[in-house]
């Protein structure tokens, strides 16, 4: 019996932390060469429900040099049973300590998960101020809406990437994939990554701050950075996942899903994710019914959400649903 296996007997729900689960995808760990450590920084029964991390799990996966695991903030007891242990956080599928992985990427949907993200960096044994980490660590990176305002994380995040992931990511691979066969230092690559759209290198920039923290001065202090940092947008929805990794656990949000449309068009004030997401890009019809037919077929649920900011808005939303219905009378929607 390993040291995990006499962990798990001590802790409540350990299927959290087994792996293994039902289109879960295990590549060779010798024989691939980048290796993406995916982390939602909450509670596995919360970061299951997140569509951001399989919508990159699956990109990045079908990607054959690169290996595409995940992780997720362990709850009290485990973390306890972990640190008495000297046990290292670890990534769900290969088991192997999170610093062994060439790229970390936390997914930051709100604010309230940054002490999770301090937090599961220590109990991973890598540095948590993004200056004493050298080429030995993993880099680590982080995206999603909270991203926009990067500057409270800054100290501890070498790379952001702003806005929609889907196109960004596969640039941000090609360009880590040429500098790890350099074998540069890694502020080379961080030069590099900052000439990528979308991309924010905090250690490439000088920035000053009013009394009340607010932004007095930003500016680049290398040629790479660029002094404004456009948000990156797909002008389409890329295609769904369709074979979503199926938790043994119940999560939050219990059921298959599908983005049907990201983006809102009502603008309300008070809406953070409205501003973040906007223009609106609607998935098309015929692409949802097929999609939703692959996804149940690859999962065995019988439930869907048909998620959006907003999905009401959805144009001919009656008819859509009138269709699955029909087409699959004993799913709910």
């Amino acid at each position: 019996m390993n040291q995990l296996d006499r962990i798990l007997f001590q802790v409540g729900k350990p299927a959290r932390y087994t792996g293994g689960e039902w289109n879960s995808i295990t590549k060779d760990w010798e024989r691939t060469y980048i290796k993406f450590a995916l982390s939602y920084p909450d509670l596995y029964d919360i970061g299951m429900s997140n569509l951001a991390v399989p919508i990159l799990y699956d990109i990045l996966n079908k990607i054959p040099d690169v290996l595409a695991e995940r992780v997720y903030a362990p709850w009290k007891d485990m973390e306890k049973a972990m640190r008495e242990a000297g046990l290292p956080l670890y990534a769900l599928e290969s088991k192997r300590p999170l610093k062994e992985f060439d790229i970390i990427g936390f997914s930051l949907g709100y604010e309230l998960c940054y002490t999770n993200v301090l937090n599961m960096l220590d109990l991973a044994g890598i540095p948590v101020q993004a200056a004493e980490r050298d080429n030995s660590h993993p880099l680590i990176i982080a995206g999603g809406s909270s991203t926009l305002n990067p500057e409270p994380m800054t100290d501890f995040i070498d790379i952001f990437v702003l806005g929609d992931g889907e196109e960004v990511i596969t640039e941000f691979i090609d360009a880590f994939r040429s500098w790890k066969k350099s074998g540069a230092a890694r502020a080379e690559f961080l030069r590099e990554a900052a000439r990528i759209e979308g991309i924010y290198v905090p250690s490439l920039y000088s920035v000053e701050y009013q009394s009340d923290g607010t932004i007095k001065s930003f500016n680049p202090v290398v040629s790479e950075a660029k002094p404004v940092i456009q948000r990156r947008m797909v002008a389409a929805l890329p295609p769904p996942p369709l074979k979503p990794v199926v938790p043994f656990v119940e999560v939050i949000q219990d059921r298959a899903a599908i983005e049907i449309q990201r983006g809102c068009t009502r603008g309300c004030r008070f809406c953070q994710a409205s501003a973040i997401y906007r223009p609106t890009r609607e998935r098309p019809q015929d692409e949802i019914i097929q999609a939703v037919g692959q996804i149940l077929e690859n999962t065995g649920y019988d439930e869907i959400s048909l998620l959006s900011l907003s999905t009401s808005d959805y144009p001919d939303i009656d008819k859509l649903v009138a269709t699955l219905s029909r087409l699959y009378p004993n799913i709910t929607f």
